[in-house]
C-alpha cells in the first residue's frame, strides 16, 4: 500500500508538471561600460612633480592713464606801472538804513590795465561803480579819476570817465543814430565829428542797420551795444562797465572784447563787473573779489586763483556751494 501511494504521488507530480506553462528564458544583461582611468603624467624624474598643461596666455591690461594735474589758462599780463594809478578807492562806504551795501572797499587801478571786479549778487558791485561814477554819492571814503576827484570836482572827473551802468534807463524813442548824436553832443562834441564817431561805432558793434530803428525796438543785446557805444564816443580816459556782456550772444561779445582790447592797448584803462568767471580770467590782467561790501582778494589774476581757476577761488571765498537739502517735496508727482 505504501508503494502504490507513493507511485501515485509522483503520476500527479508529473501531470502537473506538464499541464503547467513553460518559463520564459531571462534577457542577457548588458555588459556595463566602464570609464577607462584616468592617469596621471608620470614624473620627469625621480623626485619631481609630473609637467603640467601650458596654460593659454592672458592679454595684457592696458596700462592705467597716469594722473595730470589740471592745466591752468594762461592769464593776461601786461606790462603796467604800478605807480601811474587811473583810479584810486580808498575807504568807500555806503549804506541803506541798517544794511551796509560798501564797507571800506579799497581799490587800486593801474593806468592800461583791464581790471575785473566780481562777486555774488548783493555783493555790492553795482553800489561801488555808481559811487565811482558820480552816480551816487558815498557815506565815506575817495573816489580819484587820474588825480580827479570825482565828489570835490565831478565835472573834471567826468569828462575821464565813459560810463555804462546797470539798469540802463536810455532815451528809447530815439533812433539809435539820433541817441549817438544826443550822447556825443552832451560830451562837447560837434557834429561832424559825432557822425563819423557814430558811424565807426555802429560798424565796430555791428549795428549798421539798426542806427535808423527806435532803440525801444532793439533787442537786450543791442540796447547794450548802443549803451556801450554811446559811452565810448567821446573817447573817455577810462571806462567803467556794470556787467557788459549780460544779454550779449558769444559772437558779440567776442566783438566787444576785442574792440575793448585795443582800447586797452591804445592807452585806456576798463574796469567792469561780471559774473562771468571764464571772460575775467581770460581778459582780465587784474580783478578783485568782492563779498558782503569787502574786498577778500585782489591783484594780478594769477595771486588772486592761487593754485586753481578764477571760479573755484571765487566760490571758495563766497561761502563754497550750498546742497538743495529740504527739497524732497520738489521730486514728488503733482498728481
Amino acid at each position: 500500500m505504501v508503494v502504490d501511494d507513493l507511485v501515485e504521488a509522483e503520476l500527479e507530480a508529473s501531470a502537473a508538471q506538464k499541464a503547467a506553462p513553460a518559463k520564459k528564458p531571462a534577457a542577457p544583461r548588458k555588459p556595463v561600460q566602464r570609464k577607462a582611468p584616468v592617469r596621471k603624467p608620470a614624473a620627469t624624474a625621480a623626485g619631481e612633480a609630473p609637467a603640467r598643461a601650458p596654460r593659454t596666455p592672458r592679454t595684457p591690461r592696458t596700462p592705467a592713464k597716469p594722473r595730470t594735474t589740471p592745466i591752468l589758462p594762461p592769464s593776461v599780463v601786461r606790462d603796467l606801472d604800478p605807480s601811474k594809478i587811473a583810479l584810486s578807492i580808498s575807504g568807500l562806504s555806503k549804506k541803506f538804513g541798517s544794511t551796509t551795501a560798501v564797507a571800506g572797499v579799497d581799490i587800486d587801478v593801474p593806468q592800461g590795465s583791464f581790471y575785473g571786479i566780481v562777486g555774488p549778487n548783493g555783493a555790492g558791485k553795482t553800489t561801488t561803480l555808481s559811487m565811482v561814477t558820480g552816480l551816487l554819492r558815498p557815506d565815506g571814503g575817495v573816489v580819484t579819476v587820474l588825480e580827479q576827484d570825482v565828489w570835490r570836482d565831478p565835472a573834471a572827473a567826468k569828462r575821464l570817465i565813459g560810463v555804462l551802468p546797470d539798469r540802463l534807463r536810455l532815451f528809447d524813442r530815439l533812433t539809435g543814430r539820433q541817441l549817438l548824436h544826443y550822447s556825443g553832443s552832451l560830451r562837447g562834441l560837434d557834429s561832424a565829428t559825432v557822425r563819423q564817431r557814430s558811424e565807426d561805432l555802429a560798424t565796430a558793434f555791428g549795428l549798421e542797420d539798426a542806427l535808423g530803428r527806435l532803440v525801444s525796438d532793439y533787442s537786450a543785446g543791442m540796447t547794450k551795444k548802443i549803451a556801450l557805444a554811446c559811452s565810448m564816443i567821446h573817447s573817455p580816459r577810462i571806462l567803467v562797465l556794470d556787467e557788459p556782456f549780460e544779454s550779449v550772444d558769444p559772437v558779440s561779445a567776442a566783438n566787444v572784447v576785442e574792440i575793448l582790447e585795443k582800447y586797452v592797448t591804445g592807452g585806456g584803462t576798463v574796469v567792469l563787473s561780471s559774473h562771468s568767471m571764464d571772460m575775467i580770467q581770460r581778459v582780465c590782467d587784474r580783478v578783485a573779489i568782492i563779498v558782503e561790501g569787502r574786498v577778500l582778494a585782489k591783484g594780478t589774476v594769477d595771486e588772486v586763483r592761487e593754485d586753481g581757476t578764477l571760479e573755484q577761488r571765487f566760490v571758495e571765498l563766497a561761502g563754497g556751494r550750498k546742497s538743495p537739502e529740504g527739497m524732497e517735496w520738489l521730486l514728488s508727482s503733482s498728481d
